[in-house]
């Protein structure tokens, strides 16, 4: 062999021997190597759901929906709706027998002859010649039971009956199942004299056909030229007519009711004050 072949050869193993080295030493790092554990952040658990109970509902209270409902009617203070009180020693001043009933809706929350709102919670009643704010005792004639009620509205309106109560004072004396009950009325405080002044009116039907209303209060206009004739629909439906005469006077008043006669609807002598 040539001598220089030697120098060669050693230079070629040199960087192999190393190349392998190197391998060697990768192989031996993988095989004896661990994988590393990848490290998850865990968020904490949800609090707990809270098991504290929803208080109560009051009266009146939706707590599905947390929107509170008024009692219908029934807003204002407890004497609001108190019976209205007299001495002990009150004697009546007017007596009258009759059937009574009771009004609540469609009148409920509508303006009465007072000018007040009529609430059927309240203990009122409504009577067609006492003056209004005048306090009365009505009696079931059959139970005995009685309420004191003020006058605060105008009717009934139908013949044969003499007082129309409120819900509440119905309930008190036994009207409001039956619907209609006989009693006693009784007229202790008058706020106004009854046996001179007033204003008076008549007041005619109720009438289920608007058309006859109108002609009646067509023909009453021409035949009393000073009275005036008012045709008003009312609450339940129906249609009605005032007369109010000349001077809101009760001679006249009672005259004009004495002679008036409708195929439909009955007549009535009102006080208006």
């Amino acid at each position: 062999m040539d001598y220089l072949a030697k120098p060669r050869l050693r230079a070629i193993l040199v960087p192999l021997s190393m190349i392998l080295i190197l391998l060697l030493s990768l192989l031996l790092a993988t095989a004896c190597g661990h994988p590393k554990q990848a490290h998850v952040e865990v968020p904490p658990p949800p609090p707990p759901v809270s098991t504290v109970e929803p208080p109560d509902s009051q009266p009146g209270e939706d707590i599905s929906t947390g929107n509170v409902a008024a009692t219908p009617g029934k807003s204002g203070n407890d004497a609001d709706f108190a019976e209205p009180s007299v001495p002990p020693s009150t004697k009546p001043l007017v007596t009258e027998t009759g059937l009574a009933s009771w009004y609540g809706p469609p009148y409920h929350n509508r303006v009465g002859s007072n000018g007040e709102v009529y609430n059927m919670h309240a203990m009122t009643a409504a009577h067609r010649t006492f003056p209004l704010g005048s306090v009365v005792r009505v009696t079931n004639v059959k139970t005995g039971h009685s309420a004191l009620v003020r006058i605060t509205d105008r009717g009934p309106f139908i013949p044969g009956r003499i007082v129309d109560l409120s819900l509440a004072a119905a309930r008190k004396i036994d009207v409001w199942q039956p619907g209609i009950a006989e009693v006693k009325v009784e007229l202790l405080e008058a706020t106004a004299p009854l046996d001179s002044g007033g204003k008076w009116a008549v007041q005619i039907g109720g009438f289920t056909d608007e058309h006859e209303a109108t002609q009646l209060a067509d023909h009453l206009t021409r035949r009393y030229h000073t009275a005036n004739v008012l045709r008003f629909k009312s609450p339940a439906g129906d249609w009605w007519i005032r007369v109010r005469v000349l001077d809101d006077d009760h001679i006249r008043a009672q005259q004009l009711a004495a002679e008036t006669q409708t195929p439909e609807g009955a007549v009535f002598l009102v006080r208006l004050d």
